[in-house]
């Protein structure tokens, strides 16, 4: 075995990144204070291919150096909108046909082992405050919740980490 070298890799440019057919997935930061968890997500969803990130509330827009410190650039390729409140993002998103689904550990949320997508309808996925969560009001306007299963002793995973996961689940479901 060998790794690969970079220039091996072949990676699209960000020009036909934003030529490309996008994955049907939007991720909405709703008051995400890190900016390397902006970064992450950013280059997280750069991998995923979707369509864009929004940022609401407190959370940081690029250009920004820590954001670039780990998006290595994604926040340049991946496009990205700004909502001063969830609600306004959740509202623009339900009336372009999204399903709204936070990712939050809620009473009848659904594992997500377990979730079900039909694949023809554009998902939006709203992930919190690192320490607060998903806010009661948004959880509210969600279509549906989805949960993390967890068995060790914290009761969340980092937002990046879960962005991550979420995703992986997602992508191959869809």
């Amino acid at each position: 075995m060998r790794k690969l070298k970079n220039e091996e890799l072949g990676r699209i440019s960000a020009e036909e990144y934003n030529r490309n057919k996008k994955n049907p997935v939007v991720l909405v930061l709703d008051n995400v204070r890190s900016l390397n968890n902006i970064g992450s997500v950013f280059r997280t969803a750069d991998g995923f291919r979707l369509e864009k990130v929004i940022l609401c509330g407190i959370s940081t827009c690029p250009p920004h150096r820590e954001i670039h410190k780990t998006a290595l650039g994604a926040e340049n390729s991946v496009p990205w909108q700004y909502f001063a409140t969830a609600k306004e993002a959740i509202e623009d998103l339900r009336s372009s046909g999204y399903t709204i689904m936070s990712v939050e550990q809620a009473v009848d949320s659904t594992q997500l082992p377990d979730l079900s997508l039909n694949g023809k309808t554009p998902l939006a996925l709203i992930f919190g405050h690192e320490v607060k969560g998903v806010d009661q009001e948004v959880v509210d306007l969600s279509d549906e919740c989805i949960e993390i299963p967890q068995s060790g002793t914290k009761h969340s995973f980092n937002i990046s980490v879960s962005v991550g996961i979420v995703l992986w689940e997602v992508r191959a479901k869809l």
